[in-house]
């Protein structure tokens, strides 16, 4: 424990933490030319600065990183992790200057993907649906305690991918495939398809076939939009809104709510 907490107050320990801190803001330098390549120089810079001590093999180092590089922003501390692995094994002379090259960007598209695929189109969603739902039952700490958990779960993530990438290099990747990501993603999947049909029969009461066949009628068109883009996301999900939000008044156009009772649809 002592040399663990040694090791990590060293000189190339605070270095290291100020990689991981700044991998919080590589998304900040976003750019049309070399996309995220300006953030993760940022990132990289204090490693770099420790592990190359010789002007021109700092030089060197950075034009590997000046380059066009694009990746999920939660997949940066892992990746930032094993690069500054990398450029250890460069400065100690273990691995060839052109060995990064070869697999920066394969590694951090394919990291990209699953990215896209587990955390933004599965996790986030999960959490939305599932916060959505207890919102509209009257809930109000649980949401919250679930958020708190779902982001303090976020931190633990990025913290554990970055040692395991500083630690271990291109080796940590076999971790990663152990987990089954994708897979994950995909039942995570069919859990937000249930959690849509509780959302569902929430904000349309059952027994009420107006409600549930104009509402379906909204959602299926927004999907078919989706599919094939005619409109900007922004226009579908703005006629969408209307048009969920049109059922009250077309219900009591139409005298099928009794006086008296709350209107039906979106609160």
């Amino acid at each position: 424990m002592q040399g663990l907490r040694t090791q990590f107050w060293s000189e190339r320990g605070k270095a290291y933490l100020k990689c991981f801190l700044r991998t919080y803001l590589v998304g900040a330098s976003m750019n049309p030319r070399g996309l995220m390549s300006v953030g993760l120089l940022y990132a990289m810079q204090p490693g770099l600065w420790i592990i190359h001590k010789e002007p021109k093999a700092r030089e060197q180092a950075v034009k590997r990183y000046a380059k066009n590089f694009s990746s999920h922003p939660f997949w940066v501390p892992c990746l930032v992790g094993i690069f500054l692995a990398v450029e250890a094994d460069i400065a100690g002379r273990r691995l060839p200057p052109d060995a990064l090259e070869k697999v920066k960007n394969t590694t951090s598209y394919t990291l990209s993907a699953i990215g896209d695929s587990v955390f933004a189109g599965s996790l986030l969603i999960f959490w939305a649906l599932l916060t959505s739902c207890l919102l509209l039952m009257g809930q109000r700490v649980l949401p919250f305690g679930i958020g708190l958990f779902f982001f303090l779960g976020l931190q633990g993530f990025r913290v554990y991918t970055f040692l395991g990438g500083v630690r271990r290099g291109f080796s940590f990747l076999s971790a990663l495939k152990r987990w089954d990501l994708i897979n994950w993603g995909r039942r995570i999947k069919f859990a937000n398809a249930a959690l849509l049909l509780w959302l569902w029969a929430l904000l349309f009461p059952t027994g009420n076939a107006v409600a549930w066949v104009w509402g379906m009628g909204a959602f299926a068109l927004a999907g078919a939009l989706s599919v094939r883009p005619v409109l900007p996301r922004a226009v579908v999900a703005g006629v969408v809104l209307a048009a969920l939000l049109a059922i009250p008044w077309l219900m009591q156009r139409a005298a099928l709510v009794p006086a008296g009772l709350p209107p039906l649809g979106m609160p």
